[in-house]
């Protein structure tokens, strides 16, 4: 490093070579503020746009996976250059070509998660690649440690990947794992050994208590019923008053109302196992056996005649000119006038046709189609049927409403 004397003397020396040096210095110096300037800009793009957003685990994830990746193309590295030769650009441009198809494989494989909810062809390609490239990288090891460590790290990327594919595949699919038929829980529940419920011990001693009762009483029933000798029936009889004095003993049955009714369902579903062969459950989907018709209308009284008579057509609303409107607008107005026929009948009022038009702002015959349509629909069916039978209203579209004191109103119901 030269003094400050030698710095001087070059500086008197050469001057106008001083100069040229320190432009270039201070030019220099600028491009690497701007270099730095756009980097850290880029960095924390990227970090707000991929990394933020992201939970803590997957970064991690993401983190280790790039780490074990890294290893095993250093694995793949010396393999390149010690086993198959290469030296210079082509050993730089060919080393990793197994770890590029592995990321192209995992990218696939995600993007099918998303698209098809399973990783497909794509996912057991990550796994086959991972396994290829950790033999290979191995096989190149000088020690057992070192061949133990390079086939450890792609597979540890590997299984990285695969918990991340499984949360996100939970996250999308709202599934989870598969539940095991053979569990520790399973084999102490079989044995007798744990309980299935949170009930206490308390609850299921005195349930056990009252079962062998209903169980006495439905076998001393079941000998009285078939003849049974005098001493089957003694025995049973003593089994019975014995499991009696032990639920009345502790499980509380003489004084416990809840106890008392558990005992007897217990017996009466037991005294009645016969009837479940004669019992007709019907199905959900099986129609209605008996149908009721609806009973014939009564005439209407005279103004109420003369308003049902009335056009709703002749109500004006809006410019009754045809209007000329997109399929999107179209599709709005048809769902703006489906929301407010869901309320009003939520409310258990039946919109009129007046009502609709004049509400979302569509001609009549537009709004009398769409209500034609969804007043047969059970809720608004059933709303009009009531009507009908408890007031006599005829439902025409104005749906005209009688009050109590015999007044006819032209509005909602």
């Amino acid at each position: 490093m030269p003094t400050f004397e030698e710095i001087t003397a070059f500086i008197t020396e050469k001057p106008l070579a001083t100069a040229v040096i320190t432009l270039l210095s201070l030019i220099g110096l600028a491009l690497a503020v701007l270099v730095l300037r756009v980097a850290w800009r880029a960095v924390s793009w990227l970090f707000s746009r991929y990394v933020a957003p992201r939970p803590v685990e997957d970064v991690l994830t993401i983190v280790a996976a790039s780490i074990a990746t890294g290893v095993s193309a250093q694995g793949m590295w010396r393999f390149s250059g010690d086993v198959l030769g290469m030296n210079g650009p082509l050993r730089l441009l060919l080393f990793a070509f197994i770890e590029v198809a592995i990321i192209t494989s995992a990218v696939r494989a995600r993007r099918n998660m998303r698209e098809n909810f399973s990783a497909g062809i794509d996912g057991i390609a990550v796994w086959a690649l991972t396994c290829l490239t950790a033999v290979l990288s191995s096989m190149d090891a000088r020690s057992l440690p070192e061949a133990v460590f390079r086939l450890a790290a792609p597979l540890v990327a590997a299984w990285l990947w695969e918990r991340g594919m499984a949360i996100e595949r939970h996250r999308i699919r709202g599934t989870g794992r598969i539940n095991w038929r053979l569990t520790p829980e399973r084999l102490l529940v079989r044995l007798g050994l744990a309980e299935v419920s949170d009930r206490t011990a308390s609850e299921v001693d005195a349930h056990r208590r009252l079962t062998r009762v209903a169980l006495a009483a439905k076998r001393a029933k079941a000998l009285r019923e078939a003849g049974a000798s005098e001493r089957k029936m003694r025995a049973a009889l003593a089994k019975l008053d014995k499991a009696m004095d032990q639920a009345v003993e502790h499980t509380g049955l003489a004084v416990d109302p809840q106890r008392q009714e558990a005992l007897l369902a217990q017996i009466a579903a037991l005294y009645n196992t016969s009837a479940l062969i004669d019992a007709d459950p019907r199905v959900p989907w099986e129609p209605e056996a008996e149908h009721h018709p609806v009973p014939a209308r009564p005439a209407l009284p005279a103004a109420l005649a003369e308003l049902v008579e009335e056009e709703d057509e002749d109500a004006v609303v809006f410019d009754t000119t045809p209007q000329v409107v997109s399929t999107a607008e179209r599709a709005a107005r048809m769902r703006a006038a489906r929301e407010f026929w869901d309320r009003q009948i939520a409310k258990g009022i039946v919109p009129r046709t007046v009502d609709i038009a004049q509400e979302i702002g569509i001609p009549l015959p537009t709004a009398r189609e769409y209500r034609a349509l969804w007043k047969l629909e059970p809720q608004a069916h059933a709303l009009i049927e009531a009507l009908y039978q408890q007031h006599g209203i005829v439902d025409t579209g104005a749906f005209p409403a009688i009050a109590d004191d015999g007044r006819i109103l032209a509005g909602k119901p």
